[in-house]
């Protein structure tokens, strides 16, 4: 009788038991597979790798080439260009150099530019700068402008031709990145990958990277030519689409992200700063970089969110003040692209989810957040 016992509750225990185990990483990798060929086929990307961490545990699905020459084969060590998803590292730099003191995010920009005393943009606050509430900046840095220097002296005529707007510009983040290296008394480059990314436990992240993981570094392929390409340099480009990373330290970010890991507490209360809301847009709530839809959230709004239209063109916000807390019942995301490649990015609090998406490839942003999304559906479908 007691056998009889013993064997019934350990039947009854197994479906709970099951549940708690999570996904499989068969099941995980085939709805990738299942979501991503066709895209991949679409858009002839050479290389792709998705990174997956669910419920405190992590998935890896690779597949195609790093580079053409030589086929070697895409995997979770490949290093891949993240295009602007590298902003979001910059904001967790500035943050982390707020939580130490060395800068004040709600400071104007002319506390560290003392040149811009006196103008628009020195008045325009650094916390304005990571959430691209500038009125106005241009894209990209202009063509005639050689260095940091020059762009200075030209910021110093210049006038916000949309005030309090929300516009995405790499001079704006691109800035941040030079004001908080300054302030730690070195190179952007030097205080990601001396101080930052190791504090975090990326070890295959950089921004310039070094001969001993160049095999590792995919090649992207111009979507116009197919030729193999990698990013050329420029003025603010480390600080504003520089890092190069893998899928397997991205998956790292989204879990410290999560709560999952060990840090230090300054980097800990870093990170939780840069999902704080501080402006509303018509389609999300802007972070520092981050961009934050309510989940569930209609997959049309996130696609607009994320298309170049809204992107490239300067958008009404309003201020949120004080800023809005973290928050758990939400999806965050971030687009990046260079000329060779594609990443994405997203992050559900609530569900314990993140992923990142990276290519060699740079397609339509509507693509990856179309089918990141239904990804999402499926796996969170599966854990009900």
């Amino acid at each position: 009788m007691k056998t009889w016992t013993l064997v019934a509750a350990v039947l009854l225990s197994l479906p709970t038991t099951l549940a708690a185990q999570g996904l499989s990483d068969r099941q995980v990798t085939d709805m990738v597979r299942d979501a991503f060929t066709p895209v991949i086929e679409e858009y002839d990307i050479p290389g792709l790798v998705v990174g997956i961490t669910l419920r405190g545990k992590q998935h890896f699905y690779a597949t195609g080439l790093a580079a053409r020459e030589g086929e070697i084969a895409a995997s979770p060590e490949t290093i891949f260009e993240l295009g602007s998803i590298s902003k979001i590292f910059n904001a967790t730099l500035a943050t982390f150099a707020e939580q130490q003191g060395q800068i004040d995010l709600n400071a104007p920009v002319s506390d560290k530019l003392t040149d811009l005393q006196g103008s628009a943009f020195g008045g325009i606050r650094l916390i304005d700068l990571a959430t691209h509430v500038t009125g106005g900046l241009p894209l990209q840095v202009p063509r005639k402008v050689q260095d940091v220097p020059e762009l200075i002296n030209w910021l110093a005529d210049w006038q916000p031709p949309h005030p309090r707007t929300r516009s995405y510009s790499n001079v704006s983040i691109g800035l941040l990145g030079h004001i908080t290296a300054s302030a730690m008394g070195m190179p952007y480059a030097q205080a990601a990958e001396e101080i930052l990314f190791p504090a975090m436990g990326l070890n295959s992240t950089f921004i310039n990277v070094p001969d001993t993981a160049m095999d590792r570094y995919a090649y992207g392929y111009d979507r116009k030519t197919d030729a193999p390409i990698r990013v050329n340099p420029g003025v603010l480009a480390d600080e504003a689409y520089g890092v190069k990373s893998t899928a397997r330290d991205m998956v790292r970010l989204l879990d410290l992200q999560l709560g999952h890991g060990d840090v230090t507490p300054a980097l800990s209360a870093a990170l939780d700063r840069t999902r704080e809301g501080h402006a509303k847009t018509a389609y999300y709530t802007q972070n520092m970089i981050w961009e934050q839809y309510p989940w569930p959230v209609d997959l049309a709004a996130m696609e607009a969110g994320n298309g170049y239209d809204f992107i490239l063109s300067p958008q009404p916000s309003e201020a949120i003040m004080p800023p809005l807390p973290p928050q758990q019942d939400v999806i965050l995301n971030k687009t990046g692209a260079t000329n060779g490649f594609g990443g994405y990015v997203v992050l559900l609090p609530a569900q314990d989810l993140g992923i990142v998406v990276l290519a060699n490839r740079n397609y339509p942003n509507e693509a990856r957040v179309r089918t990141t999304y239904h990804l999402v559906e499926d796996l969170l479908g599966a854990q009900e």
